[in-house]
């Protein structure tokens, strides 16, 4: 159940479209479900004192604005408080009564007509269709005074809480206002009917994101918002400087032929101009050379980026899991690796990235303030897969794609976790339906490395394969291989230990030190993700089908997968978060 509140000035003109047809004829039967009396006249039903509805609703006008017109100017310029109340999609259908009751808890939640006192304020309740009512009510008092309506959103959202508790009806997740702005419902119907897929205050949202995504500097970030074909312009102080800005989609016009502009904190509470130069101050984004990295240049920038871009986004889900409230920077960082990862996917999973970004962007925010944010190496990272372009869904390109989006469903998964801890159950909510869209995506981004990994793992001579099954058996207790009917991901877990023993690791060092990065029991293939973390630690390609850079540059002194923890994408002990359990937890299926 939702309520959406507004205040205006005109009774007559609210009372007039409540009982109209509508913008698009889809009001039915409008009437009265209940008023702050119980007798109040009825335009849409009540026709034995008068047939003409338009003298009834004349007569509600007059007796709504009563104690207005006695208050003078005592009344407050905007005197209309209207709340619309709406049950999910999926509720049953509440009768006139029930919807009554409805609006009688409102309005004493919110302290307009308490229960019991006689110089409550007037309103009215207008049902005209079947899953809501509008609520309209006169902000002046019996007693000439105004009400007191501090934080009336929150009283009745909470107040529809404990509804839907009562009515049975669908039980939504609790807000803390830091969502972003709903497109109101002109918006909605200006999209229809331009054949715009989502309002113009969504697709901007989602574009300042994109623009942000790993920018250095505010000059950047204006560059990228014009480069993708917005309309920008700068809002200053006298001074000169700036202190705003607004962004407008081309050809998006009002009834003037003006553009219709949208200022950055209304598209989302972080997106205004102070908001994003605190993120620019507080992790400052710089290209990440390959040789930082570990990573060789036989690879493609995009192949490169990404392989960066998985060893920080572990070294996220260490801080998340740790627990602290310096974790809320790294949301804001994984935000915008998310952004960038969906900027330049290919083509055949942009989609479910784009929408796993786009629902994450609500598990960004929230009233938790990190007292050392520092979200360098995420928005590094995103700046790196930005400027290195867009990936081919095939190849090394494909296979290191696949390697970052399965450890982004561990981070967003630990986001999730992160956020129950704290009572944030939209945040916690909305990082369990992005993990959703990007298993959704890497099931499609691995399915050929795997299908390949699966074949490699199977084509290994049987004494080589029983070598790396029992080193599978020993560390992995919960593992059952079998030799007669192996699982696909078995096979690919012994084929990447082969490869890395023939690239010159210890298969059995270099396992324990992937089990080590600890693994959240929430992962859906445990196996799928050691295979991932063993090919980025053994420097092995991320498509089997590729020719290793070992191979191709020549043999080079091996190193144990134990020494190779002090490169910069591998945490080691020292560097992970302090109180951070350090104890090692092979991973569950």
């Amino acid at each position: 159940m939702v309520p959406k509140i507004r205040r205006g000035s005109r009774t007559h003109g609210l009372l007039v479209y409540l009982y109209g047809p509508g913008k698009r004829d889809e009001h039915v039967d409008p009437h009265l479900v209940g008023s702050w009396d119980g007798f109040a006249p009825d335009p849409g039903r009540d026709t034995s004192s008068d047939p003409d509805p338009k003298v009834t609703l004349a007569r509600l006008t007059a007796a709504l604005d009563l104690r207005v017109k006695q208050a003078g100017t005592r009344a407050p310029a905007e005197h209309v408080w209207h709340c619309s109340v709406r049950t999910d999609p999926g509720d049953r259908i509440l009768t006139d009564a029930e919807w009554n009751t409805v609006a009688r808890r409102v309005v004493h939640a919110v302290n307009l007509a308490p229960e019991g006192d006689p110089d409550g304020c007037r309103w009215v309740a207008v049902r005209h269709a079947d899953d809501h009512i509008h609520i309209l009510a006169t902000m002046v008092r019996g007693d000439l005074r105004r009400p007191r309506m501090n934080y009336d959103f929150k009283k009745a959202q909470a107040e529809c809480r404990r509804m839907e508790k009562d009515m049975g009806l669908r039980r939504l997740k609790p807000g803390d206002g830091t969502g972003a702005k709903t497109p109101t419902s002109a918006e909605r119907f200006k999209a229809e009917r331009t054949g715009r897929p989502e309002a113009s205050r969504e697709t901007l949202r989602e574009a300042v994101r994109q623009a942000l995504a790993g920018a250095a500097t505010e000059e950047e970030f204006f560059t990228r918002l014009r480069e993708a074909g917005l309309r920008v312009k700068s809002r200053t102080a006298p001074s000169g400087d700036a202190i705003g800005y607004n962004v407008a989609l081309p050809g998006d016009r009002n009834r003037h032929g003006e553009p219709i502009w949208y200022p950055g904190s209304k598209l989302a509470p972080d997106l205004s101009l102070p908001k994003i130069r605190l993120r620019l101050a507080d992790g400052t984004a710089e290209p990440t050379p390959p040789s930082a990295a570990g990573e060789r240049a036989d690879w493609s920038s995009p192949a490169r980026e990404r392989r960066s871009a998985t060893g920080i986004a572990d070294c996220a889900v260490l801080l998340l899991d740790d627990g602290a409230d310096e974790a809320a920077a790294q949301l804001v960082g994984v935000g915008e690796l998310l952004d960038a990862i969906a900027q330049t996917a290919p083509a055949t999973i942009r989609a479910e990235l784009a929408a796993a970004a786009r629902t994450f962007e609500r598990a960004t925010r929230s009233h938790v303030r990190a007292e050392r944010a520092d979200t360098r190496a995420l928005r590094s990272a995103a700046r790196g897969i930005v400027q290195a372009g867009s990936a081919l869904g095939r190849g090394e390109d494909g296979g290191t794609t696949a390697m970052l989006v399965s450890t982004l469903v561990l981070v967003t998964l630990a986001a999730a976790r992160w956020h129950s801890a704290r009572g944030h159950a939209q945040q916690a909510h909305a990082s369990r339906q992005a993990a959703e869209h990007l298993r959704t995506a890497y099931r499609r981004a691995a399915a050929t490395p795997m299908r390949m990994l699966h074949d490699q793992g199977r084509a290994l001579p049987e004494t080589q394969r029983r070598r790396h099954e029992a080193t599978l058996r020993a560390m992995l207790p919960e593992q059952d291989v079998q030799a007669d009917a192996r699982p696909a991901k078995d096979d690919a877990l012994v084929a990447t230990l082969a490869q890395a023993e023939q690239a010159g690791h210890d298969p059995e060092a270099l396992l324990q030190q992937a089990i080590d990065m600890r693994e959240p029991d929430t992962a859906a293939d445990v196996n799928d993700v050691l295979v991932w973390r063993l090919r980025r630690l053994a420097q092995l390609p991320a498509h089997p089908g590729e020719a290793s850079p070992r191979s191709q540059a020549g043999a080079r002194p091996a190193r144990t997968a134990t020494s190779r923890s002090t490169e910069r994408n591998v945490p080691t002990a020292a560097q992970r978060p302090v109180g951070n359990d350090q104890r090692s937890r092979p991973p569950r299926r």
